[in-house]
């Protein structure tokens, strides 16, 4: 069972899903539409890996930052890690949140800043 999920953020992510899969070869499995139609949440698989896809909230052109990348963790006790995180330093972005979706999650940066969320949702 897969652990680590890269997610990307785009401007277009519809436009990026359809992109993904004519140049790198990338499926689409599942697609969540938010309420003004662009791309709330998609799955895309690759072989046996697969990536998260959601809209860009900045404007279009803009440099990525942290809120369009990360890496997502999937963990069987999510308030456990976030202790053990806290206690180490890391620098909490988002705190344990309760998800909609039935997830768990936090968000925090790692000693050299690069950002990371970890939860109970496996996709």
């Amino acid at each position: 069972m897969r652990s680590i999920y890269p997610v990307f953020r785009y401007t277009d992510a519809k436009a990026a899903i359809d992109w993904l899969a004519g140049a790198f070869g990338f499926e689409a499995g599942e697609v969540t539409e938010a309420p003004d139609g662009t791309v709330a949440h998609a799955e895309l698989t690759y072989g046996g890996g697969m990536i998260m896809v959601g809209q860009r909230s900045g404007p279009a052109g803009a440099v990525p930052d942290a809120d369009d990348w990360r890496v997502y963790v999937a963990v069987d006790d999510v308030d456990a890690h976030h202790a053990r995180a806290v206690a180490a330093g890391a620098e909490v972005i988002m705190p344990l949140t309760d998800r909609p979706y039935g997830s768990r999650e936090y968000g925090a940066r790692d000693l050299e800043g690069n950002p990371w969320s970890f939860g109970t949702y496996r996709p």
